[in-house]
């Protein structure tokens, strides 16, 4: 996520998470750090968004999970938090990233696992189900796509909601290349504000993770914010693939999600089932915005797969 960290409010509730157990393997050649809470046989594997974001801002509000029965893992992507840094600009590409999500699997003799992305981490999960779907016991899509294209569509319409003056503006900013200007990022501040995280004070993992992204990461496959995409994922679409998907799908949105609810709608429509959670007062990060709704859903979810619904009834 192209975002500058903001103010950050009381940490609250996140302050209250356990740590992890922290591991570093070696996967294709670099150091991955690891972290995981809990030591259920159903395993939850969290890709986080970005790209370029470490994972902690991801791993913090879903470790709760931790403690209904569930292994939740997640890791620093290469290039990211404490994990191998390279400089090497090839190495930046979704199909990369999905050979490196199976090598962390096998490495850490997970088995078959709940696969849950958000954001980027969304896009990964479904390029992960195309090309190893047969290691996946569910999939859950949290404010995400398969279909970057149909995406730029609806940022459009974000875009004109600030008004046709304020559009041209962007515009020709972005035609000049000049990012930095006050008027464009203080455009860009809006949006991120309507769409990405509508609390006043954003939780301390999300901002802690925002200072520490790798924005050459992020510029080289997305773009220069999160409404602009010029990046190598740009034509990214992975849609006509999810008929393909064979496990339990859960989608997750906010409805006033930077990845609309839209988008959600163009998932739901490929795959052959879906269910489907809008989160009324959220907009990109539900876990921080609305986190006991979220986690009531994704339980619910996991527990409806795993059968624990069936033997807690």
């Amino acid at each position: 996520m192209g975002l500058e960290p903001v103010e950050m409010g009381d940490a609250g509730r996140w302050s209250k998470v356990p740590d992890p157990v922290v591991e570093t393997i070696t996967v294709m050649g670099h150091r991955i750090v690891t972290y995981s809470y809990g030591e259920g046989e159903e395993v939850l594997l969290l890709l986080n968004g970005g790209p370029g974001l470490p994972c902690e801002y991801m791993r913090v509000p879903h470790a709760p999970l931790a403690g209904r029965g569930y292994r939740v893992v997640s890791f620093d992507q290469l290039g990211t938090g404490a994990s191998d840094r390279p400089r090497d600009r090839g190495l930046w590409t979704i199909e990369r990233y999905a050979r490196e999500v199976e090598a962390v699997r096998e490495a850490m003799n997970l088995g078959r696992v709940h696969l849950a992305g958000h954001s980027w981490g969304g896009w990964l999960a479904i390029e992960y189900a195309a090309r190893y779907g047969e290691n996946l016991k569910s999939l859950i899509l949290q404010n995400t796509c398969a279909d970057i294209p149909h995406l730029v569509s609806e940022l459009g319409r974000l875009r004109d909601a600030l008004g046709p003056e304020t559009g041209a503006m962007m515009l020709a900013h972005e035609a000049a290349g000049d990012f930095e200007h006050p008027a464009y990022k203080g455009a860009i501040t809006v949006l991120n504000y309507r769409h990405v995280c509508r609390l006043d004070h954003w939780p301390e993992p999300f901002t802690r993770s925002i200072g520490d992204s790798n924005r050459e990461i992020y510029n080289i496959m997305q773009g220069p914010n999160e409404f602009l995409y010029t990046g190598n994922l740009r034509d990214w679409s992975r849609l006509d693939d999810l008929a393909e998907v064979k496990v339990p799908v859960l989608i997750l949105v906010g409805a006033h999600d930077e990845i609309t609810p839209g988008c959600a709608l163009h998932m739901r429509k490929a795959l052959s089932s879906a269910e489907v959670a809008v989160f009324p007062n959220s907009a990109h990060v539900p876990f921080y915005e609305e986190p006991d709704a979220f986690l009531a859903r994704l339980t619910g979810f996991l527990d409806g797969v795993t059968g624990r619904a069936e033997r807690a009834a």
